[in-house]
C-alpha cells in the first residue's frame, strides 16, 4: 500500500492546529487585543461540511466561543471573511491563538501539535541534507511518523485530516485500500467527494475519450469544450486559474509550444479558467498576453468532470477525441506533444 506522501513535509513549516473531548461543553478563548480585530465578524465553520457551527462579532480583548458539540469535529477559522486556520473543536476548555494558529488545552490538539512539532523537526533536517540519499531517508521517517499517527487517529479529525490532505495524489486503488483499512474515514463527506473525483480522473486518463462541458460565459453565451477542440487537430486544453502561482509560469511552455506548433503542425490551444472570477481571469490574460482562446467562469464544471484536485492540469487530445496526455507540464509537457505530433 503507497504511503501518504509528502506535501505535508513541506507545508509542516507553517503550523497546524486542532482539539480534544471532556464531559464538559466547548469553550473557545480567543485573545483578540489587535485593532485591526475589532469590528470584524468571526465563524467557527465545519471543514468537512461547510456548515456554519457559530459566529460571533469581536468586540473587545477577548471572544468566547461557547456550546456543545456531540463529537469533535475539524473546523475552519473565518475572520473578517479570511480563512484564519484550523483546529478541532470538541466539548472541553479550548485556547485559540491568532497569531499562531494553533489552539491548545485538549488532547486531540495538543496531540496533533506535538505531531507538527515533530514535523517541523524533519522539515528542519530536510533543508539541511545534501545528498538524494539523505533526503529519501528524512522522507521515510516522514511517512512512517504520517502512518503512525494516522493508524493511531483514524477513528478522529486527526486521522481524517491527514488522510484528506493527501488523498488527492493517491491512486483509486491505494485510497480505496486505506478505506478498507481505516473504514471510519468513509463517513465524511469530502472522502466521498474525492471517491467521486477518483472514478473521474481514472476515466480521464490517456487512452480515454476527453468529456464535453458546457459553461455559461460572463457575456450570457453558453460555449462548450467541444467548441475548441476541432476533430483532426490536437489541442492542449489548460485548466488553469488568475491566481495559482504554478499556472502563471506555466504559461512560458504553452506559449512556445503554441509558437512552434500551431501554424506549422495545427496544434491548438484552449484555456478553461476553473475556481477563478471572470474580471481577475481576463486581467491575467491581458497581463500574461495569451494568444489562445480561454473558457471564463467554469468553476468547478470540468474539474468535476475531470476529477482534478489540483491546476494547472493540463489535457492534450488528439485528433479523434482520445486523451493522449495529462498531469504533464514544462518539459514533460513538451515530450509528449512532440510526440504525439510525430516530430
Amino acid at each position: 500500500m503507497k504511503s501518504i506522501t509528502r506535501t505535508l513535509l513541506f507545508a509542516a513549516a507553517a503550523g497546524m492546529a486542532f482539539s480534544a473531548v471532556a464531559a464538559d461543553p466547548y469553550k473557545v478563548k480567543i485573545p483578540t487585543t489587535s485593532d485591526e480585530l475589532q469590528g470584524a465578524m468571526m465563524f467557527l465553520v465545519n471543514y468537512d461540511t461547510g456548515e456554519k457551527i457559530d459566529s460571533l462579532l469581536i468586540d473587545g480583548p477577548e471572544t468566547v466561543f461557547s456550546g456543545s458539540i456531540d463529537e469533535p469535529a475539524l473546523v475552519r477559522m473565518i475572520v473578517d471573511g479570511n480563512r484564519a486556520g484550523s483546529f478541532i473543536l470538541e466539548n472541553g476548555s479550548i485556547v485559540w491563538s491568532p497569531e499562531r494558529r494553533e489552539a491548545f488545552g485538549s488532547p486531540l490538539n495538543d496531540r496533533l501539535n506535538d505531531f507538527g512539532a515533530e514535523v517541523r523537526k524533519l522539515s528542519g533536517r530536510l533543508t539541511s541534507q545534501s545528498s538524494e540519499a539523505c533526503r529519501d531517508s528524512v522522507f521515510a521517517e516522514y511517512e512512517a511518523l504520517v502512518n503512525k499517527t494516522l493508524a493511531e487517529n483514524a477513528d478522529n479529525p486527526i486521522g481524517y485530516y491527514l488522510f484528506i490532505q493527501e488523498a488527492g495524489q493517491l491512486s483509486g486503488q491505494d485510497f480505496k485500500d486505506y478505506l478498507a483499512k481505516y473504514p471510519s474515514l468513509a463517513r465524511y463527506q469530502r472522502v466521498a467527494k474525492l471517491q467521486d473525483m477518483m472514478a473521474a480522473r481514472d476515466a480521464t486518463q490517456p487512452g480515454g475519450k476527453y468529456v464535453d462541458f458546457a459553461v455559461e460565459q460572463p457575456s450570457g453565451k453558453t460555449v462548450r469544450l467541444s467548441d475548441y477542440v476541432t476533430p483532426g487537430k490536437y489541442t492542449l486544453v489548460d485548466f488553469w486559474a488568475s491566481w495559482c502561482g504554478p499556472c502563471i509560469r506555466e504559461i512560458a511552455t504553452l506559449k512556445e509550444l503554441y509558437a512552434k506548433y500551431h501554424e506549422k503542425n495545427g496544434l491548438d490551444i484552449v484555456g478553461v479558467a476553473v475556481w477563478d472570477e471572470p474580471a481577475n481571469t481576463e486581467a491575467a490574460i491581458a497581463k500574461h498576453q495569451i494568444p489562445w482562446p480561454c473558457i471564463l467562469n467554469a468553476g468547478t464544471i470540468p474539474t468535476d468532470l475531470y476529477g482534478i484536485s489540483g491546476i494547472p492540469c493540463i489535457i492534450l487530445i488528439g485528433p479523434d477525441g482520445t486523451i493522449l496526455s495529462r498531469d504533464k507540464q514544462d518539459e514533460d509537457l513538451v515530450a509528449d506533444v512532440v510526440k504525439a505530433l510525430n516530430l
